[in-house]
């Protein structure tokens, strides 16, 4: 592995941390807003990344690191506490705390996309000192598109699946949100299998999101 590679590496890890770290604390932002403090009394509505790591270490510092070493795209994981009594009481107030992660993701993406677009339409992307810019911000526009999506898909343990709250009446909402805590235990091979498949969503949508989004694209 070559220096260029290392540093390659680096601004990945950064861009993953930073990214995570506005995924969980939007997470525990909407649920405190939405009436539960759980995961503001563990300090971590914050975008400081220190809180977010010792909740979980492996999903936000070896996991990607391995997948970087495998020579794969940094990957990896993160979670918010929240009361399960609270998400129950109001499916609908814990459904948009599950919105909340995602969207903090796709804000970052358009964020990027909006530097990319003036760097490229201003031709500043040639000059030396600014490819790194340049670089940094592409990766951060399509791990942000990949952390969004992934997250949405409706997979228990993902956020997708507690957004469907959103969608359905109380009831049924409660419902979902009970039978998710009875196939907990099930839902790492659940997390596999929709990261098996997750190209078949993934792909188009990231060819419409650089149609659109990045229309200088090259």
């Amino acid at each position: 592995m070559n220096p260029t590679d290392i540093a390659d590496g680096l601004i990945q890890f950064v861009i993953f941390l930073f990214s995570t770290t506005c995924h969980e604390a939007a997470h525990a932002l909407a649920a405190k807003m939405g009436g539960d403090l759980t995961a503001f009394n563990t300090g971590q509505v914050t975008l400081n990344p220190v809180p977010h790591i010792r909740r979980e270490p492996v999903g936000m510092i070896l996991m990607p690191i391995l997948c970087f070493v495998a020579g794969g795209f940094m990957i990896g994981w993160a979670s918010t506490p929240y009361d399960p009594l609270w998400a129950r009481r109001y499916p609908k107030r814990a459904g948009l705390m599950s919105l909340a992660g995602p969207m903090a993701n796709f804000a970052l993406m358009l964020i990027a996309a909006a530097v990319l677009n003036i760097l490229w339409a201003t031709g500043l992307f040639r000059y030396a000192p600014i490819r790194g810019t340049e670089f940094f911000f592409r990766m951060a526009f399509f791990l942000n598109l990949l952390l969004g999506i992934f997250n949405l898909m409706p997979v228990p343990p993902l956020d997708g699946y507690s957004v469907l709250a959103l969608f359905l009446p109380e009831p049924a909402a409660v419902r979902l949100f009970d039978w998710g805590i009875k196939i907990r235990q099930f839902s790492f091979i659940l997390l596999l299998l929709g990261w098996q498949y997750a190209g078949v969503i993934l792909n188009p949508l990231r060819a419409l999101a650089v149609h659109y989004l990045l229309p200088l694209y090259r």
